[in-house]
């Protein structure tokens, strides 16, 4: 998601830049070899064998975009060993190829507002960000415009709006719900969920080959419409275009390589990542956008007579505040009329709810920060009947004909910065290429428990008022790393002493090193993070061109 960002952005501002990639060449349109595949088409539709699962993706499998034609997309848990610590959990989802994540994110986009950037000097917990909104406002609209956002304007102040395409549509129900909701909660919001898709393409998609969104829930196996963002479908083709990139595929970065005299990075060591040769390239310049983990660990291997527990930490904060989003909790009821009313096609878009305990005036009593709430109305179908009882003449009937509606509500909440939510190098496991292995030490506090339980009372109290029926509601407690959205262990801060990055993502301690992926936030939020990454890598950018012309890097 970053290095796409990152090597455009340079790319465009006439710097001949050098993508190192560790896994494999996916190319767009060529390489979604499952695009189009009907479920019936697979032999287990779409089902991935027990045995291979057990094997290679025990792990990736609790990922909701995994099946048989994704699974190409996805890391192979048997090559990519890890450790936790002392019972703890953690799911670390992976995607090493050319693109990254980009190809299976769920494409949710949401902008930070104030309200988030201040919350840790508000509540005392974790250091204050270096940055407010008006810092990242115009850069949010800039990526937003180039990306493509689909959603509404709604004017929240803990959800600001951004530089939208036209939005998807609601069903009946769900207007229906929002009209209640707005009359008995005016603090709880019902809206369209905002995505990166295209619902009007604008010239600057159009000149790269981008067109509408279809609708055909075919997004992780790959868009040849290029309807939804991804380095393959937009940032990648945008910097090739330039003739400053060039990519390195299947270099696995095992360190960087610095230089004591001069304090500042020379390059990159790198393993091949099929014969396990070893090889270096330099540069002026560092951006890490491995994502958190990976960028982290680079970090904490890199290590030099100056830098004994990892590259660019005098603040001995690298690897700690470790932080995921909790989608514990899940509700669910049954709405009854609207028997008149169905929908077409496979909306990327949802209902959401932002955050309401967004400022401390507005906190739960038992618990800091908030959560936000997401999901949506649909009918049952020949799907759902696959649940259902029946037998014979009278069930085949039934599957030929929609059955209830229905609703459900999940919860997306905060991750309180912990330094003891952490990772490090493990002392003596290594992977195939030598390097260190992660270990993680990182759980979920009471905060984060409760936070869940209230989002079951609050969603059920929710359709209750709206008037649904058979209402159930469940708080669970799967490991973090399961939401896909791991930030914080690089984090930025105004001090050196308790940060690794300022408020630019430039590392405090090597200037001409950056670090634009998640690992460079102060807290979580709430919202999905993948819009700011892009904003925070292209503003880094734009900094970073700025202190080599002035001669500072």
């Amino acid at each position: 998601m970053t290095g796409g960002w990152a090597a455009k952005e340079f790319c465009e501002k006439g710097f001949k830049t050098l993508m190192v990639e560790r896994g494999r060449v996916v190319e767009h349109r060529k390489d979604y070899i499952a695009e189009g595949k009907a479920p019936w088409q697979y032999e287990n539709r779409t089902k991935v064998d027990n045995l291979l699962v057990e094997q290679q993706y025990k792990i990736q499998k609790q990922c909701y975009a995994f099946h048989d034609g994704t699974k190409h997309f996805f890391g192979n848990d048997r090559d990519l060993p890890y450790t936790t610590k002392d019972g703890t959990e953690f799911s670390w989802i992976r995607a090493n190829q050319l693109g990254g994540k980009s190809l299976l994110w769920h494409r949710q986009s949401y902008r930070l507002s104030d309200y988030d950037f201040k919350a840790n000097k508000a509540d005392g917990v974790g250091n204050d960000w270096p940055i407010r909104y008006k810092d990242l406002a115009p850069w949010y609209d800039y990526v937003e415009k180039f990306v493509g956002i689909s959603g509404n304007y709604d004017n929240l102040p803990q959800l600001p709006d951004s530089q939208f395409l036209p939005p998807f549509e609601m069903n009946g129900p769900e207007k229906s719900f929002r009209q209640k909701m707005a009359g008995t909660f005016p603090d709880k919001p019902v809206i369209i969920s905002r995505c990166a898709h295209l619902t009007e393409p604008q010239q600057i998609h159009v000149e790269l080959g981008r067109m509408k969104c279809m609708a055909r829930n075919e997004c992780q196996k790959g868009c040849s419409f290029g309807a939804y963002f991804s380095t393959q479908s937009a940032t990648l083709p945008a910097a090739a275009r330039t003739g400053n990139l060039y990519i390195a595929p299947n270099s696995v970065v095992e360190s960087l390589i610095y230089d004591e005299a001069t304090n500042r990075l020379k390059g990159v060591r790198v393993i091949d990542n099929d014969n396990l040769t070893q090889r270096e390239y330099y540069g002026k310049l560092v951006f890490l956008c491995a994502s958190t983990i990976g960028s982290t660990q680079i970090l904490l291997n890199s290590k030099t007579n100056k830098f004994k527990n990892g590259l660019a930490n005098s603040s001995g904060v690298l690897g700690k505040y470790l932080m995921d989003h909790n989608y514990n909790s899940r509700t669910s009821a049954d709405i009854d009329g609207f028997e008149d009313e169905y929908y077409i096609g496979r909306r990327p878009a949802g209902l959401y709810v932002p955050n309401f305990y967004y400022e401390p005036s507005k906190y739960h009593k038992g618990f800091k920060r908030g959560y936000a709430l997401s999901g949506g109305a649909y009918r049952e179908d020949w799907q759902s009947f696959g649940h259902a009882d029946g037998f014979g003449e009278s069930f085949k009937n039934k599957l030929q004909h929609p059955g209830k509606w229905k609703i459900g509500l999940q919860a997306q909440g905060e991750m309180l910065p912990n330094p003891d939510n952490q990772m490090t190098l493990h002392a003596t496991k290594k992977d195939k290429w030598g390097i260190p292995q992660i270990e993680f030490n990182v759980e979920w506090s009471d905060n984060e428990r409760k936070m869940m339980e209230n989002s079951v009372e609050v969603a059920s109290e929710m359709f209750e008022k709206a008037g649904f029926k058979n209402i159930q509601g469940y708080a669970t407690e799967r490991p973090p790393g399961i939401a896909i959205h791991e930030v914080g262990t690089a984090r930025m801060g105004r001090d050196p002493k308790d940060s690794v990055l300022n408020g630019y993502n430039q590392a405090h301690d090597i200037p001409n090193l950056f670090v634009t992926d998640g690992a460079s936030f102060s807290s979580s939020a709430v919202v999905n993070p993948s819009l700011t990454f892009m904003a925070l890598t292209a503003r880094a950018v734009d900094y970073a061109v700025k202190e080599m012309k002035n001669r500072r890097i």
